[in-house]
């Protein structure tokens, strides 16, 4: 190796300068500004924050409950299809409840119909992350390389698609709704498309280069818990087949808590149902098919409108409603403290 040695400069050479450059950026000369604090200013923030906070929180709270909603667990009404399911040596035998209810009030506007699980925990790590996104576009990708085991193939080899447990415990129960019209019963139509967000179905999900979707997924099988292969998870519009059924879609979006719901159809406002859901006696007609017993789950349906904040869900205007009052609380501790230092000062300057 050689050696570097750093003689000093001749007599007469100018010294490099190690001086930043004076400029007014690396002088720190820039102007600035800096608040002055005073008991007048810091009282108006607080207090006009906590004005903000609660008048947005109290609107949202009267936002949602104004929301329209009527809850059914049907957990225990189907509890011979529940006892069915549970072995899974039946998994092919079909099996249908179903439950009475009344809207003592018409339910305007848009319907929601969603179905809500409870213990069913979402959020563990190996879940979350058992599923291929490469696969899920409609990718030629090899699954044994993903985090998709042990949902990946068969024992002969045959991959599983969709691969992964997330998709592997996809919600499969069949729910239609009938309104007992004196005596006839009219089905409420229901659909079943245009419930998932535009960029899932456009830029996350979509379903191999093929002719049609039955070749497109040749060489693969469905995965052990499902009933029907990818491409037939309805049979009624081929458009809502593949990996980009909305139901499918829907269910991929796991959820961060255990007690959650999910959408699944709107009401079509035709014909008795233009205005909503009329008062009246309805039956919910079940086909049941995911067993909830083994975890202590419990199954619901939700029937529900929206509102311009969304659902019924009052969380976020209790957020706000605390910290309007946290924030209007200090305001007086604050101006508590103020009027108690000056009244002491006042005293001692006499």
């Amino acid at each position: 190796m050689k050696n570097k040695t750093n003689f000093p400069p001749q007599e007469g050479e100018a010294r490099p300068s190690r001086c930043p450059d004076n400029s007014a950026f690396k002088q720190q000369k820039l102007p600035a500004w800096k608040p002055q604090l005073t008991i007048a200013s810091v009282l108006s923030s607080f207090f006009l924050i906590g004005a903000f906070c609660l008048s947005v929180g109290i609107c949202l709270i009267l936002s949602a409950n104004s929301v329209r909603e009527i809850q059914i667990d049907y957990s225990d009404k189907c509890s011979d299809c529940s006892k069915l399911r549970e072995n899974t040596s039946n998994w092919n035998k079909e099996c249908h409840c179903s439950v009475n209810f009344t809207l003592k009030e018409d339910i305007s506007d848009d319907v929601f119909m969603y179905y809500g699980l409870h213990n069913f925990y979402q959020n563990h790590r190996r879940y979350v992350i058992s599923r291929s996104d490469a696969q899920l576009l409609g990718r030629n990708v090899n699954i044994k390389n993903s985090y998709c085991a042990p949902f990946t193939t068969y024992r002969n080899g045959t991959p599983m698609a969709p691969c992964g447990a997330i998709a592997n415990s996809m919600f499969n129960d069949t729910i239609d709704l009938f309104y007992n019209l004196n005596s006839s019963t009219i089905q409420v139509p229901l659909l079943k498309t245009g419930n998932s967000w535009w960029t899932d179905k456009n830029v996350k999900f979509r379903n191999p280069q093929s002719n049609n979707l039955s070749s497109a997924f040749a060489g693969t099988a469905r995965p052990p818990y499902w009933q029907k292969p990818v491409y037939m998870l309805d049979e009624e519009d081929e458009r809502n087949n593949g990996y980009i059924n909305d139901d499918f879609i829907i269910w991929m979006r796991v959820s961060a808590f255990a007690t959650f719901r999910n959408l699944y159809r709107r009401v079509r406002r035709i014909r008795q149902f233009a205005n909503g859901l009329p008062a009246g006696n309805y039956t919910f007609r079940i086909s049941y098919n995911f067993p909830v017993t083994k975890f202590k789950g419990r199954k619901y349906v939700i029937l529900s409108t929206v509102v311009w904040s969304g659902g019924s869900n009052p969380f976020l205007g209790i957020a706000y409603v605390v910290a309007g009052t946290a924030a209007t609380l200090t305001g007086f501790v604050i101006t508590a403290i103020h009027l108690k230092l000056r009244k002491k000062k006042t005293y001692f300057q006499k």
